[in-house]
């Protein structure tokens, strides 16, 4: 809720200063105001779930403990001055911000995207360690309601590992052109230390060694499971600890599947984790699923019944190109789809190959979709363009309905946004044929 909020100011200048029939001085971001309503608006949020909360506590045979736990073996819990012994532990602790184990990290002073919602200044320049989810939604906000240049460092030769190469692409030609970010492909950090009042951040690229300074440096480095101080050592979990910078003591780390699809602990069928904390799909909306999962799950193996399995179709919204150009993943992407060893027909459109998107001055982007080429089911949808996050949810009912792309309306009405789904129906049906 707060990036989005903050996003949205940013995405209204951004397309004021693009569309060549608004005249006159360009407004700037009042960032006082950006977070003043954005306190506004998820305290309202918070208060409703907070509500919710202590509704659930007042049921009969519900005890709540506004305290720290932490477990002392598998199934007992320690709650400030008191022990509770359970038949069943539900580990929900959520995530917290990674930060990396680089030399020199200690020693400067970052900001995290938390800090970047609630800041009402920013520095000349930034570096950005981090161009995953985090990073590819807060560095367009940094650069166009902040005004900050910035330089971004990525790994591989793309960002969004999770989509097909050519929508990398495409991101970052819009993040260079469009909001004048420099990013470094091919690039990694190596250390960084104090320079100035800013920081120098040592990388190599290429096989070369360089250096990068800047007024700030930005950690969008993704979050990693909240385990610290749990009392997992207590316990027979695998979980690993790893040392992290300075800290006094090692952070658990969870091994490669600790939590099964029934949200059950692999070590312990009566312990289980939903989640960010489990590691399998840090997403708000599946982290609720699995909390339904898991309850269910518990009922059932109390009376010795089957347990389900938490299942989900890859549904991702990515508000990237500040929400103007999101990105969007239903289902398979091509290449999944190649991996689990189906024979797919795939179409892909520019978004400028509409008409409506030129109209709306929003040309950017493409979209494509993933058919079966077996019995036509479509298999996925991935979009980066104008309105592709309203679209994600009719792609996921034609996904998770198993629909066949041939059987899909084919319907005249008003020029909208849509008509860019219209044309990959219309694509991949003829190529079945």
């Amino acid at each position: 809720m707060p990036s989005k909020e903050v996003l949205s100011a940013g995405a209204h200048r951004f397309q004021a200063r693009h569309d060549g029939r608004l005249t006159g001085s360009l407004p700037e971001v009042d960032l006082e105001s950006v977070v003043e309503i954005k306190n506004e608006h998820t305290s309202n949020f918070a208060a409703h779930r907070r509500s919710s909360v202590h509704d659930l506590a007042e049921r009969e045979n519900v005890e709540f403990h506004h305290e720290t736990a932490r477990l002392v073996d598998d199934h007992t819990v320690a709650v400030g001055d008191r022990t509770i012994e359970a038949d069943y532990v539900v580990i929900a602790t959520g995530s917290t911000v990674n930060v990396p184990d680089l030399p020199g990290i200690d020693d400067v002073e970052y900001m995290t995207s938390a800090d970047v919602l609630d800041s009402t200044e920013f520095p000349d320049s930034g570096v950005v360690m981090g161009f995953g989810y985090v990073g590819i939604e807060m560095v367009p906000y940094l650069s166009e309601a902040a005004g900050m240049d910035l330089t971004v460092i990525e790994h591989d030769a793309r960002p969004l590992d999770e989509a097909d190469p050519a929508f990398g692409d495409a991101l970052l030609d819009i993040y260079r052109e469009e909001f004048g970010i420099e990013v470094l492909t091919h690039t990694y950090e190596q250390s960084v230390e104090p320079l100035g009042d800013g920081v120098r951040l040592h990388v190599e690229r290429d096989d070369q060694e360089g250096t990068v300074d800047a007024d700030q440096l930005f950690l969008f480095t993704g979050r990693r499971p909240t385990l610290d101080g749990l009392g997992l050592e207590n316990t027979g979990h695998s979980v690993a600890t790893a040392t992290v910078g300075d800290r006094d003591e090692p952070v658990p780390r969870p091994e490669p599947g600790w939590v099964g699809p029934t949200m059950q602990a692999a070590d312990d069928p009566r312990t289980f984790v939903v989640g960010d904390v489990n590691s399998r799909e840090p997403i708000l909306h599946v982290a609720k699923e699995q909390g339904f999962t898991a309850g269910r799950n518990v009922l059932a193996h109390d009376a010795g019944e089957e347990l389900e399995a938490y299942e989900n179709v890859h549904h991702h919204v990515m508000f990237s190109g500040l929400g103007v150009y999101p990105f969007v993943r239903v289902g398979h992407s091509a290449a999944t789809a190649e991996k689990a060893g189906l024979d797919v027909v795939t179409a892909t459109r520019e978004a400028a190959d509409d008409g409506v998107f030129k109209t709306k001055d929003v040309p950017e982007g493409l979209a494509r979709l993933v058919v079966d080429e077996a019995d036509g089911t479509v298999l996925g949808y991935q979009g980066l363009h104008y309105h592709a996050d309203a679209m994600a949810k009719t792609m996921q009912v034609i996904v998770e309905g198993g629909m066949d792309v041939r059987e899909l309306p084919d319907r005249a009405y008003h020029p909208t946004t849509p008509e860019i789904l219209d044309g990959l129906f219309r694509e991949t049906s003829a190529e079945l044929e």
